[in-house]
């Protein structure tokens, strides 16, 4: 998404991200950029929806019975829901190296055929709970993967204004799909009834099997898509990439704005190969050079300083304990007093509204404030409600019935109130201090380690919350409560404001000269193939358009 060089800025996407074409009115300039906004939407319903799901799934009636031994083990249990992790974590390794190969369309299509594999195996699953778990763990190699790819294309093939809505949008449909899975998944539990023998098991197969409808829908809706203008530029097809570009953006090919895109592509294939003549003596990005520029980020202390930055936000942002809540939620409410299948499911629907909803301000709005006091808020106030929790079921645990329903509401209340404060803060601005830290030429780079940190924080919560909630009880709620504190104090000491800054000034922050020495490499880039000319160009075009100094947004 980080473009090669052009004018002084260094940020090729500022040229065309143009006034009455960028944020979410881009999203509606013509029928492509909105087809490509649904498109992004899509992958995140199913990215959300499956993560919403199982937590439902566990506590019905009928799912229960049937998988009872290992429901009643909290490793097991844990282990039966972190197996998706454990495959998503794999499969986003592997994904991107089979990007570069096959295109963004087709490794979309390949891994949509992978999820369903294991949506099938679970939702066709016998009485053997080695099911569950063979099509749990192939179906986050799929999740895992689309995570990271559907994103990737989507940024790749959309006008530069629009991609921070595009970022933004997929946040929100993620929300959206979590909330979803948990209101399809209290409709299907009255399937049969509620309570065993009598419930069918149809209650948990066709919430699983529902997953199968996006994912056909994206499997197919991507072969049929146009491939990434990048990727043909790292082909080497540049007549099919020009091609491409011009019909996305409903331009002629010899259209300046259009041809600015071209070259910038071209401007940025060329710094790749230059910068690897440099630094390696190959003039081609192979696998040999991105393994060493990974070796780069680690051995590189400014480079490092900044990947332990973006590494530690996604870890805390899991150690909030936010997924613990999402794959447990009915499990929590049940804790807390909320007895009875169908009033926890509830409960945890009223959890995906508030998420879905408070996530809204969020995306809209993440620009307007600055990241540290943000990020601090965000984990005071979830510290908080942990330990209001903590204190509630401490005292009253067991006996909410016994006169005590308002101790379990509060508890419940605090439930939302940390949710409310998780969308608003460490749900969206996590990705964005994982992005903001690196220099352009390492973003890609430095964000596929990020998330790989995600993941596998994502699957040690997932995997020790049962155990925490058998052994230790209210005290899972401390342990949140204390990695809360740690972020508290990661952003408010450790995180520097990033918010506003030009690349120059994050690198002076970090002491960094390998931010300037790309950027002179981008300009340099740019001025042999006539990048610069073509900016002015566009820039003038503009302005006599509007009759004004033409608008840019940074994104």
């Amino acid at each position: 998404m980080g473009g090669g060089g052009a004018a002084a800025a260094g940020d090729m996407d500022a040229v065309i991200a143009m006034h009455g074409q960028a944020g979410w009115r881009g999203l509606f300039h013509n029928g492509r950029a909105l087809g490509l906004a649904l498109f992004a939407s899509l992958g995140g319903v199913l990215y959300g929806y499956n993560q919403g799901v199982f937590g439902s799934v566990q506590v019905m009636a009928s799912f229960n019975a049937r998988y009872q031994s290992t429901l009643e083990d909290s490793t097991a249990k844990g282990f039966l829901t972190a197996i998706l992790e454990l495959g998503a974590f794999v499969g986003s390794l592997f994904a991107g190296p089979g990007a570069d190969f096959a295109s963004r369309k087709y490794s979309i299509a390949a891994w949509c055929i992978v999820f369903m594999l294991g949506v099938a195996v679970q939702t066709g699953a016998n009485e053997a709970v080695a099911c569950i778990y063979a099509g749990r763990f192939v179906a986050g190699l799929g999740v895992g993967a689309l995570s990271m790819l559907v994103p990737m294309y989507n940024a790749e093939l959309a006008p530069p204004g629009i991609r921070g809505s595009l970022v933004a949008l997929q946040q929100l449909a993620i929300t959206f799909g979590i909330m979803v899975s948990y209101w399809i998944a209290y409709g299907t539990n009255y399937i049969g009834g509620t309570t065993a023998p009598e419930q069918s098991n149809a209650a948990w197969r066709v919430p699983l099997g529902i997953q199968l409808v996006p994912a056909v829908i994206l499997c197919v809706g991507a072969v049929f898509m146009p491939f990434s203008p990048r990727w043909l530029m790292l082909q080497g097809r540049e007549e099919e990439c020009l091609l491409t570009l011009a019909k996305l953006r409903n331009m002629a090919p010899e259209s300046a704005a259009v041809q600015y895109e071209f070259r910038a592509l071209q401007a940025e294939r060329l710094v790749e190969r230059e910068a690897a003549k440099e630094r390696y003596g190959i003039d081609t990005v192979n696998f040999r050079v991105s393994l060493l520029e990974y070796k780069r980020l680690f051995t590189t202390k400014p480079l490092l300083h900044r990947l332990m930055l973006g590494a530690s936000a996604q870890a805390l942002q899991q150690w909030t304990g936010i997924n613990a809540i999402i794959y447990y939620a009915p499990t929590i409410f049940a804790q807390i007093g909320l007895t009875g299948g169908t009033i926890g499911l509830l409960a945890t629907g009223v959890v995906g509204i508030v998420n879905f909803v408070m996530t809204i301000p969020a995306v809209l709005f993440v620009d307007n404030f600055g990241r540290k006091p943000m990020l601090a808020i965000g984990e005071f106030n979830m510290a908080v409600s942990h330990a209001t929790i903590a204190g509630i079921i401490a005292v009253y645990g067991g006996r909410f019935a016994d006169g005590h329903k308002a101790a379990g509401n509060g508890a419940v209340f605090m439930v939302y109130w940390y949710i409310a404060w998780f969308a608003v803060t460490w749900g969206p601005l996590a990705w964005v201090v994982s992005a903001e830290v690196f220099p352009l030429d390492m973003r890609a780079k430095g964000m596929s380690i990020s998330s790989a940190i995600n993941w596998i924080m994502n699957f040690t919560v997932a995997e020790v919350t049962p155990v925490m909630f058998t052994n230790i009880g209210y005290k899972t709620y401390i342990v949140f409560m204390c990695f809360c504190i740690v972020g508290f104090f990661y952003a408010v000491f450790l995180l520097p404001e990033l918010k506003g800054l030009s690349l120059e000034e994050v690198d002076a922050i970090f002491h960094d000269k390998s931010g300037a020495e790309d950027r002179e490499r981008r300009e340099r880039v740019a001025k042999q193939i006539g990048l610069d000319k073509i900016a002015n160009q566009v820039q003038h075009q503009e302005t006599a358009k509007e009759g004004k100094p033409p608008q840019a947004e940074i994104v």
